[in-house]
């Protein structure tokens, strides 16, 4: 199933003023009074301007995190891989517990910024 038709199904509901970033697998993905920051798609025939170059930069380094994250979630075999259960409910659980396993790494090895070429130690 499509990141978008995933997100529209579950019904998130986000507090107001938020902003919430997305790639291109969302597209079209909106929640009411939210904010939605997509990056700049390099139009046919023309480069983009260093506006928006410089909006998919900031971009690209706050959803670093997050793709970080699901890179260690999915270190877990079991999410990783498709599963063969026969009930649902088993699916989440095998997500939530490689989630659980995620933040008991972060609590033992905390992740440290690593600046980016220009920025001062």
């Amino acid at each position: 199933m499509a990141d978008k038709k995933i997100a529209e199904s579950v019904g998130y509901e986000l507090p107001a003023d938020s902003a919430v970033l997305q790639d291109l697998g969302f597209q079209g993905f909106e929640v009411a009074d939210v904010e939605t920051l997509m990056p700049h798609k390099k139009p046919r025939g023309r480069e983009l301007t260093p506006f928006e170059k410089a909006v998919n930069r900031i971009i690209s380094r706050s959803r670093v995190y997050v793709e970080h994250a699901i890179s260690s979630i999915k270190r877990c075999r079991a999410v990783r891989d498709s599963l063969r259960l026969i009930r649902a409910e088993m699916s989440d659980m095998v997500m939530e517990i490689a989630c659980g396993l995620h933040n008991l790494r972060l609590r033992l090895y905390p992740w440290q910024k690593v600046p980016m070429p220009g920025e001062p130690w």
